[in-house]
């Protein structure tokens, strides 16, 4: 909690003040954390002093809330391009992200719990976000924006979180960011280290290395290519839904099973069976082999029964058998991109509509 308050004090997020008439102070509250490495581990404990955005009131204190945020395919695409020109994929981490995003508003803030000073009655005026705030994602992102394009590197249209740079003939760095994660990569180590110098100059930041972590994502880079998968993600999503003793299955799915919405079943509990599908989606970044199972049970979300329940289970037994797939990038010398696609004939069930994959 000290370290967060001399984060904030450091950073010049605010000023001490009287509060104004007709204003009100937003309240503050701690929240606590324990982040953990891809291995289980814990990494480090948390405090973060966080505003209860809750009560703010659009047109007072804050207006546009939007923030881009990089796309898992934009993630897929850099480790694939690194892989293939065999290049290394860096990490960084931003410290205390939101409070270097400035504010246009004006907001007020009640004193921290635990760190009041002197007076009470006093307030804090904001200069910079705080996390919480409605606007904070998109002031950061104005912030790192403006900083990124002013020092030469030009932003994707296609990707608002894409950065690239170009130096000589063939040197090239590539920036992705994901709010206080950025990752990066470059042929050059001159570039590398002149864009390393230039953000822990500007932005208090951890160098996290060599990237091996990121969104869930465990990284394996090595001399011939680079390894991407989900291990401790599958791991935590079989010990949520009671099944990390469960008996593997062959494959993602029964085969010619065919799921229909009204099958006679007993209702299966909507909110479990949707935080299940949730977790299947998320896992499919790394597991393209259970992309069309879980676009299945997708479409029963609505009303699930017993029986759809049954099938997401079936794609955890298989996951459970298969914790070590994930995705393989090398480099090939003949590149070429080819896509697959078939259909069924009348396949659906419901409407009697073919069923393409």
């Amino acid at each position: 909690m000290e370290e967060e308050m001399k984060a904030i004090e450091k950073n010049e997020t605010w000023e001490i003040t009287d509060l104004p008439e007709g204003k009100n102070a937003i309240g503050l509250k701690w929240v606590f954390k324990t982040k953990f490495a891809n291995d289980g581990s814990i990494l480090k404990h948390k405090a973060r002093l966080v505003a209860k955005g809750y009560a703010q009131q659009y047109g007072i204190d804050f207006e546009e809330t939007f923030s881009p945020v990089a796309r898992f395919e934009t993630v897929r695409l850099i480790l694939a391009l690194a892989a293939q020109l065999q290049w290394m994929v860096y990490q960084f981490d931003v410290k205390s992200t939101f409070l270097n995003g400035e504010l246009h508003e004006e907001v007020y803030v009640a004193q921290p719990e635990g760190f009041e000073k002197g007076n009470e009655t006093k307030v804090y005026k904001l200069r910079k976000a705080l996390y919480g705030l409605k606007q904070a994602p998109r002031a950061w992102y104005s912030k790192i924006d403006g900083y990124l394009q002013k020092n030469g590197y030009t932003r994707s249209e296609n990707e608002p979180t894409l950065y690239v740079k170009k130096e000589g003939k063939s040197d090239l760095i590539i920036i992705c960011l994901y709010v206080d994660d950025i990752i990066y990569t470059s042929s050059s180590s001159s570039l590398l280290n002149k864009f390393k110098s230039q953000m822990m100059h500007e932005f208090e930041m951890s160098d996290m290395g060599l990237l091996h972590y990121f969104l869930g994502l465990e990284v394996s880079q090595v001399e011939d290519g680079v390894f991407l998968s989900q291990r401790k993600y599958a791991n935590d999503l079989l010990n949520k839904f009671g099944m990390s003793n469960c008996k593997p299955a062959a494959t993602p799915m029964n085969l010619n099973e065919k799921l229909q919405l009204q099958d006679g079943a007993e209702m299966a509990d909507a909110k479990l069976f949707r935080s299940l599908v949730g977790g299947l989606i998320y896992l499919t970044n790394t597991r393209p082999d259970i992309a069309f199972s879980v676009g299945v049970i997708s479409r029963f979300m609505q009303e699930p029964s017993k029986i759809h329940f049954g099938a997401a289970k079936r794609i955890l037994r298989y996951v459970a058998g298969t914790m070590e797939y994930g995705i393989w990038y090398t480099k090939v010398v003949n590149f070429r991109l080819c896509g697959f696609t078939d259909s069924d004939w009348a396949g659906s069930l419901d409407d009697r509509k073919n069923i393409s994959t």
